[in-house]
């Protein structure tokens, strides 16, 4: 579904922003096989709606302690300053340039003021529409941070999916190697989100296999206060997730990889896998 090229929703109208419930799945299949699967709930956000949803909603805000909130600070350059600047400077030195289209970020929100966010999603749009590409921002529980950008074939129908992939550069568990590769599998954001990621070794087995899947809802303080009720605790449990699953890993005898210091570039660059001989596949 492409993007309309009016960036600037007129105040009363409908948002573009949306909520996705749903879930996320990582599998480790191998000598030290593993799996869990834990309710989410994320939002989509339109950057150029951010004013517009501080503006109109009670439970959430920007910039603002709140029940739900966003703060530039936890993404792009770290700084507070205005995400747009970042992620259109990030598609320019990947040869696709936005020129002020539209960017579409999902991310898990602020829940009494705590988050994160081990995945961002960018989705970046040219002023026709048409979709550039997208960017993966990528952290870890160090604090470390790293983006990978990647560039959607210029012949690419709109509305099949994106097949993409991309080294990888940027230590995220301390039980997964460094070397390695990602493949990305997914769609543009609709009514339904579908995002695979395969984390595949220099042998070409895969190492991790992890999913997000959601249904899009109205971003409304009704919406907000539901998802609340139905998923408590939704962003301290991502924490509170990552380190129990390692350390049942570390109990399974998973081998331990220490941290090495993080690329000094902030983007790495991907490709297009659309041509591709093997393709992932959501399972």
């Amino acid at each position: 579904m492409a993007a309309p090229p009016d960036n600037r929703p007129l105040h009363g109208g409908p948002l573009r922003s949306a909520l996705y419930v749903g879930h996320v799945m990582h599998a480790r299949p191998g000598a030290h096989r593993h799996r869990f699967r834990y309710r989410v709930v994320s939002l989509l956000l339109d950057l150029d709606e951010l004013d517009t949803l501080d503006r109109r909603l009670t439970t959430f805000s920007v910039e603002r302690p709140n029940l739900f909130s966003f703060r530039n600070r936890d993404h792009g350059p770290r700084d507070g300053s205005d995400l747009r600047p970042w992620v259109e400077a990030a598609f320019a030195r990947a040869g696709r340039p936005l020129d002020g289209g539209r960017i579409l970020a999902l991310c898990f929100p602020r829940v009494l003021g705590y988050v994160f966010n081990p995945l961002t999603i960018y989705w970046g749009y040219d002023p026709a529409g048409r979709l550039a590409g997208v960017l993966y921002e990528v952290k870890n529980t160090f604090g470390d941070q790293h983006g990978y950008v990647i560039r959607a074939a210029p012949d690419r129908r709109p509305g099949t999916p994106l097949i993409q992939g991309v080294a990888k550069r940027f230590h995220v568990s301390p039980f997964l190697p460094i070397e390695g590769g990602y493949r990305f599998r997914l769609d543009e954001p609709g009514d339904r989100l579908r995002v695979l990621i395969r984390l595949v070794g220099p042998d070409g087995a895969d190492r991790l296999v992890a999913t997000q899947t959601g249904a899009r809802r109205e971003l409304t303080d009704t919406s907000l206060l539901a998802s609340l009720a139905t998923h408590p605790w939704i962003t301290a449990k991502v924490t509170a997730g990552i380190h129990w699953e390692a350390l049942k890993l570390w109990l399974k005898g998973a081998p331990f990889h220490p941290r090495p210091e993080p690329p000094e570039a902030p983007v790495s660059l991907g490709q297009d896998l659309a041509h591709a001989t093997v393709r992932p596949e959501m399972p």
